[in-house]
């Protein structure tokens, strides 16, 4: 079971994209814009396939995936996540 830095920082990036395409598709899904979510959706899973191929080898490679995921859901919602063009309608007050 040998360790390569290389494979380390793939499988972090990897995890980093793939959150990040995942906060992406919930978005598109929550805005119901059908096309967008379809496209992050294929996006995320390929982006899981490296990740996963290069862990279940070798389970050090988890915590790297445990740092990048956290990552790129953070960095997602902290500078690229948009507020919806269109908010909700406030709620009627009730009699």
């Amino acid at each position: 079971m040998g360790f390569d830095y290389w494979i380390g920082a793939g499988v972090l990036v990897a995890t980093a994209a793939t959150d990040a395409a995942y906060v992406m598709f919930t978005a598109s899904v929550i805005a119901r814009r059908p096309f967008a979510a379809a496209n992050w959706s294929g996006i995320w899973y390929m982006l899981s396939s490296f990740a996963v191929i290069s862990y279940t080898n070798n389970w050090i490679y988890v915590g790297f995936a445990i740092v990048g995921s956290w990552i790129g859901a953070y960095l997602t919602l902290r500078y690229f996540h948009r507020e919806p063009a269109h908010p909700p309608a406030p709620l009627k007050p009730s009699a």
